[in-house]
């Protein structure tokens, strides 16, 4: 595989396609999301004071007393059930937010299939956030693809991303990664995409908490 096929390119056609979503269906300020968010990751989650102390690593984390809550995420999943991230309190959290145009996104998959399929039984809970895909069937395929068995809720406008507080995520940062404590609290978090070490590097110490 050349470096340019592994390489997130945002095409001109692709770009029009979101925008016409995007202008119907959320209004500019989520198309300037949705322009701004091809591509392999970032470090930095922009304004705003969430209490992040980034690491070498490149992974953020907070410090338990000084942690935000997520916001409220609910709605259709990409498998078409219902899911509220509501009833998962009391377990730990992995929100990865992905699309299936992200190349990043599917080299990290087969990581977060491997983690999720040991720790499920240790009360770990795994939840994607599939944005900027303007056809389900592409999300669909992409978790036949990749062997996906966790649920992810279907947020094709980001309009679930914009719900997070200010500083949270990057919008220009897909995939991107976050850890709940088991009260619903914002853990961790990386704006790139995560190989099994890190991923579980994140993990860990979240539901090692009491």
């Amino acid at each position: 595989m050349s470096a340019a096929s592994r390489t997130p390119l945002c095409s001109t056609s692709r770009i029009r396609s979101r925008r016409a979503v995007l202008t119907t269906a959320a209004g500019g300020a989520v198309a300037a999301l949705l322009l701004s968010a091809c591509t392999s990751g970032g470090t930095s989650g922009g304004g705003g004071d969430t209490n992040f102390v980034m690491g070498k690593d490149g992974i953020s984390t907070v410090e338990q007393g000084e942690r935000d809550a997520a916001p409220d995420l609910s709605g259709k999943t990409v498998a078409g059930g219902q899911l509220d991230l509501k009833s998962y309190k009391g377990k730990v959290v992995v929100l990865n937010v992905w699309g299936s145009w992200c190349n990043p996104c599917r080299a990290e998959a087969p990581n977060f299939e491997k983690v999720y399929t040991d720790l499920k039984d240790d009360g770990v809970q795994f939840v994607g956030i599939n944005t900027q895909d303007t056809s389900n069937d592409n999300a669909l395929a992409f978790e036949k693809q990749q062997g996906i068995t966790y649920p992810s809720l279907s947020d094709p406008t980001g309009k679930l991303l914009l719900r997070f507080k200010k500083g949270t995520l990057s919008l220009q940062a897909i995939p991107s990664t976050l850890v709940l404590d088991r009260q619903g609290k914002i853990a961790a978090r990386s704006l790139a995409a995560l190989s099994e070490e890190k991923l579980r590097k994140m993990i860990t110490p979240v539901l090692a908490e009491k």
